[in-house]
């Protein structure tokens, strides 16, 4: 139990050299003369503190920061620096006593030609066929990005389409530019009529640049016709729509662009009749 006058005291240290028992008492230790209760060394005078040593005051420097500034870290995965696509200009051509060769060239070729004409069959088996890295762009596949909203033509031209299609044909000369900036050639596949400037060529040289290549594939009417009805969803069109286009592509004639019947020959063979033509476009780029 606590007592009134506080807690009890703790016992006093005894050093481990020191007897457990009872302190010798004062008086049987010897003392001094005049100093009574004296029972250890004499007292020990310690030598006078030594004044504080000021230092001299320093010029004021420039303000330092409380943190050094911290730089940004540094990228070490999945961030590679490429080059910025920029309009593609013209192929310059082989010397004269050297033939252009279109198989391992980078280029940017512009496939043309109806519904049915074998474009995209074609782009694709030339693109995979080459001696040098090539990409496919199909502006239909681009137009079909948008899923909901997605404004078919066949349901009518009308502004919404028109838009859609200047968007992904846009979209399709970016990524051209930015492939053949990394040493990537292209084709690109489209169905551009002679007779309509607002999604004629214009466009495309606007989007990806004056060193585009552009080819015409128009085999017959038959042959489109036949293509056709292989075909199912929304690239589907009528027979009649069919022949309507292929008509108003026949106004590439006498257009300067080259045009090659694919009637009678297969991918394979379309693709290696494109690579002859496009060894005449270098070295004598077609006036469009």
């Amino acid at each position: 139990m606590q007592q009134a006058g506080g807690s009890p005291l703790p016992p006093p240290h005894r050093p481990e050299h020191m007897p457990a028992g009872p302190l010798p008492q004062a008086s049987h230790a010897p003392q001094p003369p005049g100093m009574p209760g004296f029972s250890g060394a004499p007292p020990h005078h310690p030598p006078p503190a030594q004044p504080p040593h000021i230092q001299a005051p320093q010029a004021p420097g420039p303000p330092q920061a409380a943190h050094p500034p911290q730089q940004p870290p540094r990228e070490t995965t999945g961030h590679v620096q490429l080059p910025t696509g920029a309009p593609v200009a013209v192929p310059s051509p082989p010397p004269a006593q050297a033939p252009a060769d279109a198989t391992s060239t980078t280029l940017a070729v512009l496939l043309i030609g109806p519904a049915g004409a074998g474009k995209t069959s074609v782009a694709k088996h030339w693109a995979e066929s080459r001696r040098v890295p090539t990409a496919h762009i199909s502006l239909d596949d681009v137009r079909e990005w948008v899923r909901s909203g997605f404004a078919d033509p066949q349901s009518g031209w009308n502004d919404n389409s028109e838009a859609q299609y200047r968007l992904a044909r846009r979209t399709c000369g970016f990524a051209a530019r930015n492939f053949l900036a990394n040493g990537i050639s292209c084709i690109l596949d489209d169905a551009v009529f002679p007779d309509r400037p607002v999604v004629g060529l214009g466009g495309w040289k606007r989007h990806v640049g004056p060193g585009l290549l552009p080819v015409v594939l128009l085999p017959g009417l038959e042959i489109v016709l036949e293509r056709n009805s292989r075909r199912s969803g929304n690239r589907r069109l009528t027979d009649e729509e069919v022949a309507r286009i292929h008509g108003r592509m026949a106004g590439w004639y006498g257009s300067g662009l080259p045009i090659i019947d694919n009637s009678q020959l297969d991918v394979p063979g379309t693709a290696r009749v494109l690579d002859d033509v496009l060894a005449r476009a270098i070295t004598s780029p077609p006036k469009w």
